[in-house]
């Protein structure tokens, strides 16, 4: 009983300082009916800030996205840019179409101001990248991006940057919760009316002039797409981008080319989902364009497809993306270091081998590619490419789409298609054949059982290929920091490889799978490709039964 009540006392306490009459009636409501199993859910806890940010479902108590743990949020990264000596400096805020985003952005910069520091917010709803591009382009000292990216409509999130246009990493994320845990009470926090810069177009200007140095001049330009933004806000950036640069004007998929909140048209507003890509696939029966390209919501991945030879389409894997992309560079004299997340395809690195060009790897997530060394070039399997870093340091799904459009409209005029570059890339350093054992929960304790039973019985062979090492990332390696996954690499010539970890902003165990099959000549491709997705599929079965899910 006294559980109960001590529940029901902090709920109270929750919505007497509830900014938004949505959220407090909400729970209002849940506290007249009683509702003790939904509040203890809520106020469990509070949700928690890390390198990621914050991502969660919207919705009253202190476990939902909401403008009272949004505000505490700003106000822990305001006390932390302080202490940091950054008294005064300017926090530029975007944000993207979900809901309640733009009531977010502007308590960030209300909070902001009251804080001491400057802000200023993008115009609309933009791309993520262009919030990214922007923290460097005006001097700011940090950048928030509102948006939950690619998650289900329910979802949003809060994403932070530093001044040098990169995401948080440790221990800026840990100094930031400590300073959010500080918090006491919404009345601390002083949130005046006005005071921040309500910015115009001069910054997406500055962006879209920015990607003129993506393409090379007087390349080809004669490539037709046809586009989707996923409901996103990708849309009228993209256009603009190719009209710019002198593209044929993508045709748009229309039941999906204006921003919406309900993504009424997907089960989830992800490129790499079964069934998101349908609707791109049937406006290209129509249109009949050379390829097709996607971004996914706020316009930071991209995703692209091919015609097959049944006058279907393909989706090509981030991974065939990203080598193609790199290819591309490489033909165009790209110098620096490549970089990628360890879970992608070990192929880059063997493109930089032959080109003399510097390749490392990192953990999962731009925040961690984006800090490399002399980066030229970075990408990870899951739609995400960096191609120009000096311009944006984050993956931007719109300079990727350029770069991707100049490399399809060259290979064009050669009669040739990005399907063949492929098969290049597949007889000069073997066949990278990945694949993904992707398992979504309602209860996050499956993917905590599923490592504890991985470590405590660590398989040893798969698809009836020995286990020759098995690493447990969580102690770090050499060249890696700790973090939670898993490493196995199998005996023999195809250098198969299992890599295992919790999805950092999705309720979701993820298992990367790489074979490589070597390729002599043409006639091997096909074969090749049947016995690598052969090897796949037995990994993918034996890993199932391995980790219990």
């Amino acid at each position: 009983m006294q559980e109960q009540d001590d529940l029901i006392t902090r709920a109270q306490a929750w919505l007497a300082e509830d900014p938004d009459p949505e959220t407090a009636a909400e729970l209002r409501a849940l506290l007249e009916a009683g509702d003790t199993a939904e509040l203890a859910d809520r106020f469990s806890g509070m949700l928690q800030f890390g390198t990621a940010g914050l991502r969660g479902e919207l919705g009253a108590g202190p476990m939902r996205m909401n403008r009272n743990v949004v505000i505490r949020a700003a106000a822990g990264l305001a006390a932390y840019l302080k202490a940091q000596g950054h008294d005064g400096g300017l926090v530029v805020v975007g944000y993207d179409a979900r809901y309640k985003s733009a009531d977010f952005a502007r308590d960030t910069a209300a909070v902001m101001v009251g804080a001491g520091l400057r802000a200023a917010v993008l115009p609309r709803p933009l791309p993520t990248p262009v919030l990214a591009f922007a923290i460097r382009h005006l001097g700011a000292v940090a950048g928030v991006e509102v948006t939950a990216s690619h998650n289900p409509p329910r979802d949003n999130g809060y994403k932070v940057y530093l001044g040098d246009g990169s995401q948080i990493v440790s221990p800026a994320d840990t100094g930031i919760a400590a300073e959010i845990d500080a918090v006491v009470a919404l009345a601390d926090v002083p949130r005046p009316e006005s005071g921040w810069e309500d910015l115009g177009d001069e910054v997406l200007e500055a962006y879209l002039a920015r990607t003129d140095e993506v393409l090379t001049p007087g390349s080809p330009r004669g490539v037709r797409t046809v586009y989707t933004a996923m409901h996103g806000v990708g849309k009228d950036v993209v256009l603009a981008a190719f009209a710019r640069h002198g593209f044929p004007t993508p045709v748009l998929v229309a039941e999906q080319a204006e921003p919406d909140p309900a993504f009424p048209t997907v089960a989830f507003p992800n490129p790499e989902e079964p069934g998101a890509m349908d609707l791109s696939f049937a406006t290209a029966a129509e249109a009949n364009p050379d390829i097709v390209i996607a971004n996914d919501p706020d316009a930071d991945r991209l995703a692209v497809a091919v015609p097959t030879d049944d006058a279907g389409w393909r989706m090509l894997r981030g991974d065939e993306v990203g080598a193609l992309l790199a290819a591309h560079l490489v033909h165009k004299g790209a110098r620096g270091v490549f970089a990628e997340s360890i879970v992608s395809s070990s192929l880059l690195g063997r493109i930089a081998e032959a080109a003399g060009v510097g390749h490392e790897e990192t953990l999962t997530g731009f925040k961690w590619i984006a800090r490399v060394e002399g980066l030229r070039y970075g990408y990870e399997e899951a739609l995400g490419y960096c191609v120009d870093p000096e311009g944006v340091r984050d993956k931007d799904g719109v300079t990727a789409a350029l770069l991707v459009a100049e490399l399809a409209s060259e290979l064009k005029e050669q009669g040739r298609t990005l399907s063949d570059l492929l098969d290049d890339l597949a007889m000069a350093h073997g066949l990278h054949a990945t694949d993904q054992l992707s398992v979504r929960v309602s209860d996050l304790s499956v993917i905590a059982s599923a490592m504890a039973r991985l470590r405590a019985e660590p398989p040893t062979s798969l698809a009836g290929l020995r286990v020759v090492t098995a690493e447990d990332l969580s102690r770090g390696t050499e060249s890696l920091p700790p973090t939670d996954g898993l490493r196995y690499h199998l005996d023999g010539d195809h250098k198969a490889r299992v890599i295992v970890r919790p999805s950092g902003t999705e309720p979701k165990l993820k298992c990367y799978l790489e074979v490589v099959v070597p390729v002599a000549e043409a006639s091997d491709l096909a074969p090749a490709r049947a016995r690598g997705q052969e090897i796949l599929d037995a990994i993918k079965k034996d890993f199932s039964v391995a980790a219990g899910i």
